[in-house]
């Protein structure tokens, strides 16, 4: 009886742990797209257009061009870009790449995924993709660890034939993210995300502030989520498990009671 009471407590200690895990856990800044998608790229780091994770962002441009888009990411995602280029019906081959900066501009080397691919000599489109490395809440000065902010994406071609300079071409970009969790947890957190402070909204507020590029699209809660992970989950398992163990343990060990040898008056 003892130690189904001990089990009985120790289940509800962790159904109260797990409760806040579903009830934190909130989507990827912008998961869901409000508005139309943008149908223009930039032409450099200040000039980027913002999209969120989730949509499926267009635009027109010649080859040679430089194209740019920026993103969020927050702590604990894994963001993967793509990007599709629809080339013009008769070309040579050719070679794109997609490449992705911090909020730093620190280029960011895709953990996999094809980011340079070449197109053969009347291929219709060419596709990209970079899956990047998870994002963590805090890294060493001299790291290059992606840290939490602003995520700019270039995609340009990197070998042609000069005949095909200039050629119009259509473009298709998407950024999502996997939330990794308590995986990628780490003792310690940045002060600010890593958003440009020199590239503003065209509109002020009525105090005559300029927000700062992405500064909207974070959760309601912030950028991260908090001190409040699924490794917190795991570690109160792991003291249950513990203490249940130490319980069946000594319930095994401790006997059936005062041993029979010894006279009853002792």
């Amino acid at each position: 009886m003892r130690i189904t009471r001990v089990m009985g407590a120790a289940l509800l200690a962790l159904g109260l742990a797990a409760g806040p895990a579903t009830a934190d856990s909130s989507p990827s800044p912008g998961a869901s797209a409000d508005g139309k998608a943008p149908t223009r790229a930039g032409t450099s780091f200040r000039t980027a257009t913002e999209i969120r994770q989730g949509q499926q962002a267009t635009a027109s441009g010649s080859t040679g061009d430089y194209l740019y888009w920026s993103f969020p990411a927050d702590t604990g995602q894994r963001p993967t870009v793509r990007a599709s280029v629809k080339l013009p019906a008769a070309h040579g081959a050719q070679t794109w790449q997609i490449d992705v900066y911090d909020g730093l501009r620190r280029r960011q080397a895709c953990q996999y995924g094809a980011a340079t691919r070449t197109a053969g000599q009347g291929t219709s489109s060419v596709a990209l993709a970079c899956v990047l490395r998870t994002v963590r809440g805090w890294s060493e000065p001299w790291g290059n660890d992606p840290l939490p902010g602003t995520y700019y994406i270039r995609l340009t071609v990197v070998d042609l034939g000069s005949a095909d300079l200039g050629k119009p071409v259509s473009v298709d970009v998407r950024a999502d993210s996997e939330d990794i969790g308590g995986a990628a947890a780490v003792d310690g957190s940045l002060g600010k995300p890593l958003v440009p402070g020199i590239a503003v909204k065209s509109g002020a507020d009525g105090k005559g502030s300029k927000p700062a590029v992405l500064s909207s699209f974070g959760s309601d809660d912030g950028w991260s989520s908090g001190w409040w992970s699924d490794r917190w989950v795991w570690t109160a398992v792991g003291g249950a498990l513990a203490a249940l163990a130490g319980v069946g343990g000594y319930a095994l060990t401790r006997g059936s009671g005062r041993p029979s040898r010894v006279p009853p008056n002792v």
